[in-house]
């Protein structure tokens, strides 16, 4: 998806940093009791409550016979039995995220550290894990799926037609994009088979991507890449015998035209039959498949439908996109989330799909959830009834029976965020809101007392909430659409002058700018202080942002991005350019990825209000962009073409009037260099004049090569203050 992080060009980093071979964050025990961390060269775990430390791993243990230093660990896993250690290194990066790399083994009981797939080429194996007997590990390297056995050290190659066209074990270009498909199989719990996803590519078109810099003679670098319109990639679901290498597939009913997707896969709490979420192409439709794994034949077991579109798994539980399924009663039973009454609500399903019972009740969504603890008999989840800015922890009965409970203090508005243990027994709980700086503290559950780390009451007690320049309110248009936003003020504000105004949009369903939360109103492409220098910026969450507002908040803009959303900002703006401090000859708007398509949109629908924008690596043409965005909230091109053409910038490029600069990474493999280039012409045919920057062989995030954040800050900050010239006057 084409969306904008809050703070993306620092998050780029950060996020190929923290996010690898999963899973990311806290390594728990599964008793939930204590956590291991890779630290100074080891693996330590830690008790809880009192953080006892205890070596599992120390150097000479990670360091390989030979070698002269260990191993440096990017991430580490434990067999079942605690008895064995898999530990990823060298990890190089796939698209977004550093997925491949190397594998290594620490045998515990003997100290023996052996290399994974040493035949194959360093840094390709992706995705390794222990069978559930420990036995055993399996892995995915260049688009095969290969089982290595730890007592003898022979690996089997599983699968044997794997090509960049017909991937086994992993995923496309679209389905890595927009599903977070990335690991691709599935051990069986009596580790005798393994699940796995073979996608077939070969009938879909290549988007070349021209490198001009890295050679004297320019090459083409193929991405299989289905646009709007185009069919995806056709799946299988294969179940493969070890001892065989025979691979059953799965009985999966698809329109032979349309296609359709398969974004869940998993055992269904045996060895014998798989769970699978199939989606058909508009994904308006899903059926919840049990899969015979010896047979291959499968019946639905649990049908959905929505009027817009189903929303994926990362919408409202992100820990699961690498695997896993939420079973209650020994596999009887599983969680499942739904907005058929309007909100997202929790639902308790039987194994035959024939009863269900709603788990969470009331006017809320729940934004994530935190844990599931059967014992005790609760859901953790994420929500915020009363402010869709901020974010809390509630638990409730997995029953179904009595309200709420609300965990996160009254005393702390703002967004929290918990990583709780399997037992719900502890948790690493982290907080700010726009006028406290980031805090984070280790807290028992349900009562929520710090039990270590730095206390959030006391960052809380200790912040000045008058010492920033930062207000949220609320603008509601002349249609009554009631929006969240943030304002930051210049400082030394005088009420009896005019000030510029830059707003930072986003608008699309996979961004939500308006949380209150710290650094939420920082320009991260801005040289200097906007305040300081006399600028009043502004966000604001239309519908359609992914906010928790409830079902139509969300799904409004159904076959209307480009039109619901641009209206609903604009006619905000209206409303803010009566305020008697706005200078309305100096209002300016700026976005990147979505937020570059609505910039467009913005200075092209509305030339009377924006008369400065700024737009990077945008959508300039919604037909040009993948089939899963853009469809799942677009409908089929092939039945509603004219709305995909209303949506997009270009339709509308002929009545810019102020001043424009575009910036696009020409190798940008997301949101394509193309875009630039028709929306290039358009501005040409009508000569309307506009600065265009390319960064050349750059990906979407612009962020590769020497010297080009600075360059790229630099031009943003000049071309800002020259057509938009920031003070009160």
């Amino acid at each position: 998806m084409y969306r904008l992080l809050t703070a993306l060009f620092v998050c780029i980093f950060y996020l190929s940093a923290a996010v690898a071979q999963p899973p990311s964050g806290i390594h728990w025990s599964k008793d939930g009791n204590s956590f291991y961390e890779s630290e100074n060269g080891k693996i330590t775990q830690y008790s809880l409550p009192g953080f006892t430390a205890k070596t599992i791993a120390d150097k000479n243990k990670l360091t390989p016979q030979g070698a002269q230093s260990p191993i440096k660990v990017r991430n580490f896993f434990f067999s079942a039995d605690d008895q064995k250690v898999l530990i990823y290194t060298n990890s190089k990066k796939v698209w977004r995220y550093d997925t491949r790399g190397d594998y290594w083994v620490l045998n515990l009981e003997n100290n023996k550290l052996t290399q994974l797939g040493k035949s194959l080429p360093a840094s390709s194996l992706m995705f390794a894990k222990f069978s559930p007997d420990g036995s055993k590990v399996a892995y995915v390297s260049a688009y095969n799926l290969y089982v290595e056995d730890l007592a003898t050290g022979k690996a089997t190659q599983l699968t044997l037609d794997g090509t960049r066209h017909l991937i086994n074990g992993t995923f496309d270009w679209a389905y890595e994009e927009e599903f977070f498909c990335r690991d691709g199989f599935r051990w069986s719990p009596d580790s005798k088979q393994i699940a796995y996803w073979q996608i077939d590519a070969k009938g879909t078109k290549d988007y070349l991507m021209i490198n001009n810099t890295d050679s004297i003679y320019p090459f083409a670098k193929p991405v299989e890449y289905p646009i709007a319109g185009e069919p995806p990639s056709p799946f299988k679901i294969g179940v493969v015998d070890i001892a065989t290498a025979k691979t059953k597939w799965m009985d999966i009913p698809t329109d032979p035209v349309l296609q359709s997707y398969v974004p869940r896969m998993e055992w269904a709490a045996n060895s014998t039959e798989l769970i699978v979420q199939h989606l058909n192409r508009k994904q308006n439709a899903s059926d919840i498949l049990l899969c015979n794994a010896a047979t291959g034949k499968s019946d639905a077991i649990y049908k959905e439908k929505d009027a817009a579109w189903i929303d994926v798994l990362q919408l409202w539980d992100e820990d699961y996109q690498y695997g896993g399924w939420d079973w209650l009663n020994n596999g009887k039973e599983f969680i499942w989330a739904s907005e058929k009454d309007g909100w997202r609500h929790l639902y308790r399903v039987s194994r035959d799909g024939k009863k269900e019972t709603l788990i969470t009740t009331g006017n809320y969504d729940v934004m994530d959830i935190s844990a599931v603890d059967e014992k005790s008999g609760y859901v953790y989840f994420m929500a915020s009834p009363e402010n869709a800015t901020q974010k809390y922890l509630y638990r409730t009965k997995l029953d179904g029976t009595g309200k709420a409970e609300r965990l996160s203090p009254a005393d702390q508005p703002g967004t929290h965020g918990y990583e709780v243990s399997p037992t719900g027994a502890f948790a690493f709980h982290s907080f700010s809101n726009y006028y406290t700086p980031p805090a984070s503290e280790w807290v028992s559950l349900p009562d929520h007392k710090n039990i270590a780390g730095n206390s959030v009451s006391n960052a809380v007690a200790q912040a000045d909430k008058s010492a920033t320049n930062i207000e949220f309110f609320k603008v509601t248009t002349d249609e009554g659409i009631e929006m969240d936003a943030w304002m930051a003020k210049p400082a030394n504000f005088d009420a009896t002058k005019k000030y510029p105004v830059v707003f930072f949009v986003y608008t699309e369903p996979w961004g939500q700018n308006v949380k209150d939360e710290y650094g939420t109103a920082d320009n991260f492409l801005y040289q200097g202080n906007m305040a300081n220098d006399g600028y009043i910026y502004i966000s604001i969450d239309n519908r359609g942002t992914p906010v928790p507002k409830g079902r139509e908040w969300r799904k409004s803009v159904y076959r209307k991005i480009g039109l619901v959303n641009i209206r609903d900002q604009a006619m905000a703006a209206k409303k803010i350019l009566q305020w008697p401090y706005v200078d309305t000859s100096r209002i300016a708007v700026w976005g990147w990825s979505g937020g570059g398509s609505a910039t467009l949109n913005l200075m092209f629908q509305y030339p009377e209000i924006y008369k400065t924008g700024i737009a990077v690596a945008a959508v300039g043409n919604q037909l040009t962009y993948d089939n899963i965005y853009q469809e799942r909230y677009m409908g089929l091109p092939q039945e509603n073409k004219q709305d995909f053409i209303n949506g997009s910038p270009i339709t509308y490029a002929k009545n810019l009037q102020g001043h424009l600069l575009y910036i696009h990474g020409t190798g940008d493999d997301n949101v394509h260099y193309q875009n630039a280039e028709m929306l290039i012409n358009e501005l040409v045919k009508y000569n309307k004049q506009f600065q265009l920057m390319s960064y050349p062989n750059r990906t979407h995030s612009i962020s590769e090569g020497e010297g080009t954040f600075t360059h790229l800050s630099t031009l943003y900050t000049q071309y800002l203050k020259t057509y938009c010239p920031p003070g009160g006057r």
